[in-house]
């Protein structure tokens, strides 16, 4: 099982809320969502959890290249502007440092006509244990 279908399968949250991991690399990931009914909050907008998640994913995907075991243990979001229905979200995660036991990505999200919606900072710690294959 490659690294794209180990976090597709494996990420239960992100399956079940639309976010798709569409490229992987050891230096950017990008995720994709586009914001449907379940992701509003009250005032009409996309939530901010469901972007902390398209972004988180994003993270996930690129600090888990080193091939070991990688968790998220800081994450700063910022939001920027407000998603609407039927925005497509894009997340894509840069590794900024990648030292091998905190490697630390910035990741910035986006809607489809390319304007910056949130930014989103995450440190991670990889563990000695490898990835399960």
């Amino acid at each position: 099982m490659n690294l794209k279908e180990f976090l597709t399968s494996g990420d239960k949250m992100a399956l079940n809320e639309g976010v798709r991991l569409v490229e992987i690399t050891p230096e950017y990931a990008v995720t994709e969502m586009a914001v449907e009914q379940r992701h509003l909050n009250a005032g009409g907008v996309c939530h901010g959890a469901a972007m902390f998640l398209l972004a988180d994913f994003a993270l996930a995907a690129v600090s888990n290249t080193s091939g070991k075991l990688t968790f998220a243990i800081s994450c700063n979001i910022t939001y920027h502007k407000g998603a609407r229905l039927g925005d497509v979200l894009t997340a894509r995660a840069e590794m900024a440092s990648s030292h091998p036991k905190l490697p630390y990505s910035i990741v910035r999200i986006t809607n489809q006509k390319g304007e910056l919606i949130a930014t989103f900072t995450g440190t991670c710690y990889s563990k000695s244990q490898p990835l399960a294959n």
